[in-house]
């Protein structure tokens, strides 16, 4: 009973929210506008791939010195036995 109150309530407000909010709009899109939402799409995902690479190899980086003061920590450890 309960899940079908939630359901009844959930479709009651999405009808009533495009009933009371939805118009009718005549629209036009111009190609030039796609073409404009298309640069800006492709500049942010080269944006963000290009961000990832740097953070990947600051990353990397952070690793190969951790890996190398390791490694001479435990050969002066070595040594001094």
């Amino acid at each position: 009973m309960k899940k079908t109150m939630k359901a009844f309530r959930f479709i009651y407000f999405f009808v009533c929210f495009f009933i009371l909010l939805g118009n009718t709009s005549f629209a036009y899109i111009d190609p030039s506008a796609v073409t404009y939402v298309i640069q800006a799409v492709a500049g942010a995902a080269i944006a963000v791939g290009a961000a990832c690479t740097v953070y990947r190899h600051k990353i990397m980086k952070f690793f190969r010195t951790w890996k190398k003061k390791r490694a001479r920590k435990k050969h002066q450890s070595a040594e001094q036995e």
